[in-house]
């Protein structure tokens, strides 16, 4: 248990940021599956937008490594243009 005013609010701070990080990351996979359970050319391009966009605001804030952001945006894109 932490025992300073600064330790506790470093806590406190800690839970927030984890509660936050926690929707922004489920928030990111369902965006992902989105784009796997694509049936139209179309509903795959606005699926594969809106990934692309949460994947590179996850990179920028460190959420996902930045290549690992890389690397399942160049996967989406390639399985896009197989769907199309």
């Amino acid at each position: 248990m932490a025992n300073t005013r600064s330790a506790k609010k470093r806590m406190r701070q800690s839970r927030r940021h984890a509660a936050e990080n926690r929707v922004q990351r489920s928030a990111l996979r369902t965006a992902i599956r989105k784009v796997r359970s694509a049936t139209t050319p179309a509903e795959t391009r606005t699926a594969l937008l809106v990934a692309e966009r949460l994947l590179d605001r996850a990179a920028r804030k460190r959420l996902v490594h930045p290549n690992t952001a890389a690397r399942q945006k160049s996967r989406l894109h390639k399985l896009a243009r197989q769907k199309s």
